[in-house]
């Protein structure tokens, strides 16, 4: 009996035995609600009110509102060019600095109900949020803080106002997947004829934030908050659509904004002991402004393919700005560079390599964390002991194949773990590093320059923990 049951123990043993405990997560993980909206990736920013028909980026908050007059305004047609970008969302500025609401809030008369648009009885938000909903393209809002038309901006009386017009947009339009609040405020600006400077001494601190978050979280729980304070994602520092090599997901969001004002070090880099999970942003335009100016020229594809490599390719997500003109439409040539830039991403990264290569680790954790887990993605992660915080993959093929990029991604809903890392290839019998990075969080994509080799190695050289990579992808 006894050497029955040592076989059968033997036989269990060869089988691998039970499989080991995941990695502990780390002290800082992501909620749902930010996994899914490091899947989107990228999605668009839709600038357009009255600025577009006065040539400016902030109004001053005197604008008629008959001054908001598109002649061609199609919510289905802009949803479909977002969508045939592929962006996956739109976030929409329901009310820039200059006031003037894009909806017909009962809290104004400075408001879209008060234009020519359908002779007062159109709803920009409403008509954009429902053919978001029809074609499958997530719907977000941009509300400005900052409001240059209200007489009671700085007082008691505008938070009350902001805080209604907020409830007003997720009860009617919610839910949303991102809400948008500019770091911009404070300043001159009209203010019901006023004409003067506001300066807000406590900076941005003075909106309450945690009671704008705690309005959110009511209405639209699943919604993302990028704002100056408890944010779920953080501006990365700059409107050139560049986040820093080095990208941490987690920030401490009185180091974010201490004092009610940013601190861009932290904002550009995030935190490696940071207390909450508050990944980068890339904000930026298809043209120079962020609003529609006819002297403009759009990015051209391969400035636009940079600023994803820029973005996307260092572990945030990017938000591209479309402008649409006076008729209402994004012109054309805008909607020729981003559809030209959707392709050469596309066929880009059309086909991983790595789906037919055979893949090897210097260690794992046991059976079910394996180096097979990081091709194809879907398909769990590879991760080391408890005691293992560095380790590699490599990734071997038969014949040659050229390589133009290489994608790697953390199992992230356990937590950011790489400090440093590097990419080898193997040239005449011997390994030569042609790329290496600091952080990978959700997703790091490094060029490769187009060298042919039949072995690639990523060597994870430091980590605050056991490694737990998701993907390597090799195109």
């Amino acid at each position: 009996m006894k050497h029955l049951t040592l076989a059968a123990l033997a036989a269990t043993m060869m089988l691998g035995g039970c499989a080991p405990e995941p990695p502990a997560p780390m002290s800082v993980v992501p909620a749902p609600r930010q996994l899914e909206w490091h899947r989107m990736e990228q999605y668009a920013f839709v600038h357009f009110t009255v600025n577009t028909f006065t040539n400016r980026e902030w109004g001053y908050g005197d604008e008629p509102e008959s001054v908001f007059n598109p002649t061609d305004f199609d919510a289905d047609a802009l949803v479909k060019i977002v969508k045939d970008a592929g962006l996956k969302g739109l976030i929409l500025t329901a009310k820039h600095h200059d006031g003037f609401c894009l909806w017909p809030s009962a809290y104004t008369e400075h408001s879209v109900k008060n234009s020519p648009y359908k002779d007062g009885k159109g709803d920009i938000v409403g008509e954009v949020a429902e053919a978001c909903r029809r074609q499958g393209v997530k719907f977000g809002i941009y509300l400005s803080p900052w409001d240059r038309n209200h007489a009671g901006y700085g007082t008691d009386e505008y938070l009350e106002y902001y805080r209604n017009q907020l409830r007003e947009l997720l009860t009617a339009y919610g839910p949303v997947f991102e809400m948008w609040f500019d770091g911009a405020n404070g300043g001159d600006g009209y203010y019901g004829g006023a004409n003067e400077t506001r300066i807000l001494e406590s900076g941005y601190l003075y909106y309450d934030w945690p009671k704008v978050v705690e309005i959110i979280r009511e209405l639209s729980p699943e919604t993302v908050v990028w704002s100056s304070s408890l944010p779920d994602a953080r501006w990365c520092g700059n409107e050139r659509g560049v986040i820093a090599e080095t990208n941490w997901c987690m920030a401490t969001p009185e180091k974010l904004y201490p004092g009610g004002h940013d601190d861009v070090e932290v904002l550009t880099h995030g935190m490696e002991d940071g207390n909450r999970w508050a990944p980068a942003e890339a904000d930026v335009s298809i043209r120079p402004g962020w609003f529609y100016h006819a002297d403009q020229k759009p990015k051209t594809p391969e400035q636009l393919f940079d600023i994803y490599l820029t973005s996307v390719g260092r572990g945030g997500t990017l938000l591209l700005n479309l402008a649409p003109d006076t008729r209402g439409r994004v012109p054309e040539e805008d909607v020729a560079s981003l559809m030209a830039w959707r392709k050469m991403v596309d066929e880009t990264f059309a086909r991983d390599l790595a789906d037919g290569a055979k893949a090897e680790a210097s260690s794992s954790r046991g059976r079910g964390y394996g180096a097979d887990k990081v091709i194809g993605g879907d398909n769990g992660y590879w991760a080391t002991a408890d005691d293992t915080v560095t380790g590699d993959v490599t990734l071997t093929w038969s014949e040659p194949q050229k390589m133009n990029y290489v994608s790697i991604q953390e199992h992230i809903e356990l937590g950011q773990r790489v400090r440093t890392f590097e990419v080898e290839v193997l040239e005449n019998g011997a390994w030569r590093k042609a790329a290496e990075g600091t952080t990978v969080g959700y997703k790091r994509i490094l060029p490769l320059g187009g060298v042919e080799a039949a072995a690639l190695r990523v060597r994870f050289t430091d980590s605050r923990g056991p490694l737990a990579i998701e993907r390597i992808a090799v195109y």
